[in-house]
């Protein structure tokens, strides 16, 4: 018997966060939860894309939030086209059994190109006087106007940055319970992350964590109802789970200080220089991609990794093919943090020749993530006003720039990446079909089990699993 699905990827929800989300518990006291062990590394774009297709990243490719492009020698970071998950996606599939299968995909990553009915994913207006202004692609596009119209601007600045909150996670929401009532499509994806936040603010056994998990399942209420109401089966799920860190580690720094990483200078400011480094890392949360250009310097550059305070392991070929990211766009070797430690991008040595985007949030000019664009730098005693100015200057329609960035990564309190320690800390799936209960579900499981929950598949085609390293 098929049946419609709702599936939200509520990030960072873990059973310990449940206890602050009345609505989604209530989920799973109809129907059932289970801890969900993810794919390696934790983070969003590796777990979504093991998600759809059912497969390890050795398999889709996406072996982190970004890599290394070889062939083109840069870093990029949270790229938008689908075709950069290799394999059959979750759609793909369904609709070799039932053909006419839609699919809505309301801001879970990989979005643009994507062979999806309706598609809402965040993209700025890049204006050629260097501006950025919130706004969001869609397709079609008359989804967008339609959108906007009723939501108002998607809220870009509350989705990342010093700004970033539950008005954005509220406007996902809304925009996905429009497309159920519309569009009603078969499967509706919806990606919810404000718990993100504040537990990385914070840290995920703060009040302030608590308060924001209290926030998200507010916003959720009325998505939840509406889908009860359609007869939709529901899951909700998480990609990881975040865990204190406090300990960040400077790897690219040490490849530096050992001359094995190199930088160009314009301008007085440092940048990354791939094309002649003998070795550099991509670090994305507590998983750092070290790419190294000889082969004869794999073990140096292993040496120099591993012996940092904060790094847990180094995975050689053998190891990625246990963790399951041997692909040919993964580092040479693959560092692992320590749970209470995280890899910083950072590879300069002296913060006044830091290039002038490391004080900004952007994403898609740092070769790495930065968690302290999450804060207004502490240490600047007029960074809010100098921010205020900025913003005057952006209504006016003039040039500004919003350096307020800390340099600093000590103000982070939360990090992912590694898989879970701990099942409590750790990611979780609730699902409202009683029938379909587990005691514990891979990453690698999620596509069949869905495609069983819209009557496309034999339950038997999902093993119930508990959760495993």
């Amino acid at each position: 018997m098929s049946r419609q699905l709702l599936v939200v990827d509520v990030v960072g929800m873990t059973p310990a966060l449940l206890e602050h989300m009345p609505n989604v518990r209530r989920v799973a006291t109809a129907g059932w939860q289970a801890p969900l062990t993810p794919a390696f590394p934790a983070v969003t774009c590796t777990v979504q894309s093991t998600f759809l297709t059912g497969t390890l990243p050795s398999a889709h490719g996406v072996v982190a939030n970004g890599w290394y492009f070889r062939d083109l020698g840069e870093v990029y970071l949270w790229r938008q086209h689908n075709r950069l998950v290799q394999g059959e996606k979750l759609w793909d599939t369904a609709r070799i059994e039932r053909p006419g299968y839609t699919v809505a995909n309301v801001c879970w990553w990989y979005a643009m190109g994507a062979a999806t009915d309706l598609t809402v994913t965040p993209r700025p207006v890049y204006y050629a006087d260097g501006r950025k202004e919130p706004d969001c692609y869609t397709d079609p596009p008359e989804l967008h106007d339609r959108l906007t119209g009723e939501l108002g601007t998607f809220p870009l600045f509350n989705y990342w940055g010093p700004t970033a909150g539950i008005a954005s996670s509220r406007w996902i929401a809304e925009a996905t319970h429009r497309v159920l009532v519309d569009d009603r499509p078969d499967l509706a994806l919806a990606y919810v992350p404000h718990l993100d936040y504040d537990l990385q603010r914070y840290g995920p056994g703060t009040p302030e964590a608590a308060r924001a998990a209290r926030d998200v399942d507010a916003v959720l209420a009325p998505l939840l109802d509406t889908a009860r109401e359609q007869g939709r089966g529901v899951v909700l799920l998480s990609e990881y789970g975040i865990t204190d860190a406090v300990t960040p580690v400077d790897v690219n720094r040490a490849l530096r200080r050992q001359g094995l990483l190199r930088v160009y200078v314009q301008d007085g400011m440092e940048y990354l220089d791939p094309w002649t480094s003998r070795a550099f890392a991509v670090a994305d949360h507590q998983v750092a991609h070290v790419y190294v250009r000889e082969r004869g310097d794999v073990a140096r550059v292993r040496d120099v990794v591993a012996a940092l305070p904060g790094v847990d392991q180094v995975l050689d070929a053998a190891g990625k093919r246990t963790f399951g990211v041997d692909h040919e766009r993964a580092g040479d070797l693959v560092a692992v943090a320590e749970p209470d430690a995280w890899f910083t991008y950072y590879y300069w040595l002296d913060d006044e020749r830091a290039p002038d985007f490391a004080k900004l949030v952007e994403i898609h000019r740092k070769p790495g993530y930065d968690p302290a664009e999450l804060f207004l730098d502490p240490d600047d005693r007029w960074v809010r006003l100098r921010a205020a100015m900025a913003l005057a200057r952006k209504k006016l329609g003039f040039r500004y720039l919003m350096n307020v960035v800390p340099l600093d990564p000590a103000p982070v309190r939360g990090s992912h990446g590694r898989l879970p320690d701990d099942e409590r800390h750790g990611p979780v799936l609730v699902c409202s079909d009683a029938d379909a209960a587990r005691t514990g579900v891979h990453a690698t499981d999620v596509k069949e089990l869905l495609l069983d929950l819209a009557g496309i598949r034999r339950p038997s085609a999902v093993p119930d699993r508990t959760s495993r390293r």
